[in-house]
C-alpha cells in the first residue's frame, strides 16, 4: 500500500539512516514517568525552574516529522526535558522491550502545570480570538485566578513573542501553536530571556481550553484513541497525520526496533 511506503528508509534498512539517527537521540533523551510519585516530582521540578527551561511533547506525529525535517529534530532534542505522548510512543518503547510509563500528553499535564504556576505571571501565546480569549477567562476563573495572565496570538513572528515575554517577564509561557512553529518559537524564547521561566510546547491545548476543539470521550482517551475522535471532527486538517501518519510511523518504528536489537546484539549500542 503506497501509504506504507518510505523513501527514506530502504527496504535493508542501515544503521546510519538519518531518521535512524534522529529516532535514536529522542528515544534516548525522552523520560518515562513510572508512577504518580514520580509525576508529582516532575512538575515540583519544573515549576521551580531556575533558568528558561523548554518542555516539549513527542508523540507518533512529533516522530514522523523530525524523521523528515532536521530543523524540528534540532528544536526537538534541544529541549530540556521530553515527555512522552500517546499510544504511538508507548507501542515504540514496548517494541524496544522498555516500559513507556505514563502517558503524560499536553491536554492533561499543561493545566496541571498551570495551577502550580497559581499566583505567578504567566504567558498564553497561541490560536487567536474568541478561542484564545476563552481559555484566558478559564485559567483565569479555574486553574490560576490569583495569576496575572498575559496573551497573544498565535500568528505572531518569533520576534514578536520574545519582545513580548521580554517586556513581562513571565514565570511561565504556554505555547500553541501547533508543531513545528511552536517548538521554533520555544528555542528563539529560550535563547533569547535571561530570566528564570518555563516555556511549554503545548499543542492544541488554547484550542481545548477555548472550546474550539472539544476533548474525545474519557473511555476512549484511556484506550488511547482519542487521536481517532479528532480525525472524526477534522478529517480534513488531521487525514494526513492520522491516516498517513499513523502507518508510516508503524513501519518506522517496527525497523527501528528491529535495527536497534541488530545493533544491541553486534555490541555497537
Amino acid at each position: 500500500m503506497s501509504v506504507l511506503r518510505d523513501d527514506s528508509i530502504p527496504m535493508k534498512p542501515r544503521i546510519d539512516a538519518s531518521w535512524y539517527r534522529r529516532w535514536r537521540s529522542v528515544v534516548d533523551k525522552t523520560s518515562r514517568i513510572a508512577n504518580e510519585s514520580d509525576l508529582q516530582g516532575l512538575l515540583t521540578g519544573l515549576c521551580a525552574p531556575t533558568a528558561p527551561r523548554m518542555v516539549a511533547f513527542v508523540n507518533a506525529h512529533a516522530m514522523n516529522s523530525l524523521a523528515a525535517s532536521a530543523a524540528f529534530y534540532d528544536a526537538i532534542r534541544s529541549a530540556d526535558v521530553i515527555l512522552r505522548d500517546g499510544s504511538g510512543m508507548a507501542a515504540l518503547f514496548k517494541l524496544l522491550a522498555q516500559s513507556p510509563g505514563l502517558n503524560l500528553n499536553g491536554t492533561d499535564l499543561i493545566p496541571a502545570i498551570i495551577a502550580r504556576f497559581n499566583g505567578r505571571k504567566i504567558a498564553l501565546l497561541g490560536t487567536r480570538d474568541p478561542y484564545l480569549r476563552r481559555a484566558r477567562a478559564k485559567i483565569s476563573l479555574l486553574l490560576a485566578p490569583q495569576s496575572q495572565l498575559i496573551a497573544a496570538n498565535g500568528f505572531l513572528t518569533a520576534e514578536s513573542y520574545v519582545a513580548v515575554a521580554s517586556e513581562n517577564r513571565p514565570d511561565l509561557i504556554v505555547l500553541g501553536m501547533g508543531m513545528p512553529k511552536q517548538e521554533a518559537v520555544a528555542v528563539a524564547l529560550r535563547s533569547a530571556l535571561s530570566f528564570p521561566c518555563l516555556i511549554v510546547c503545548g499543542g492544541a491545548i488554547l484550542d481545548f481550553l477555548g472550546a474550539r476543539t472539544p476533548r474525545a470521550p474519557l473511555l476512549m482517551r484511556k484506550v488511547g484513541l482519542e487521536w481517532l475522535y479528532r480525525l472524526a471532527l477534522e478529517p480534513r486538517r488531521l487525514f494526513a497525520r492520522y491516516v498517513l501518519g499513523n502507518p508510516l510511523f508503524l513501519v518506522r518504528a517496527l525497523r527501528f526496533a528491529r535495527i536497534s536489537s541488530a545493533r544491541t546484539s553486534s555490541g555497537s549500542g
